[in-house]
């Protein structure tokens, strides 16, 4: 009767002990697996805040290519001007040496 018990014991402290590792082990996997998956959300708000950034930029790059059409077209009305009083320069020059 003393061996039975002390067997019983024995097993019970076995399946006791292997129980509490399994615990631990999937404390372990679940605090892994937690941390897995705040690393993702860090990641995916990372993402987020890039690709904001880089929407951003992407208005930035168009506003200024906004800025250096109308610079391009004022320019090129300045040059138009330009050429336009020169011809007109060289017509009052030739009238006046013609006379």
């Amino acid at each position: 009767m003393k061996k039975t018990a002390l067997r019983a014991s024995a097993l019970v402290l076995f399946v006791a002990m292997a129980a509490g590792c399994a615990t631990t082990g999937l404390d372990d996997i679940k605090a892994t697996a937690d941390r897995a998956a705040a690393d993702a959300a860090a990641a995916a708000s990372a993402a987020e805040a890039a690709r904001a950034s880089a929407d951003r930029a992407a208005q930035a790059a168009s506003a200024a290519q906004s800025t250096a059409d109308q610079a391009l077209s004022a320019a090129t009305a300045a040059q138009a001007c330009c050429e336009a009083n020169r011809e007109s320069m060289d017509r009052m020059f030739k009238k006046t040496m013609s006379k």
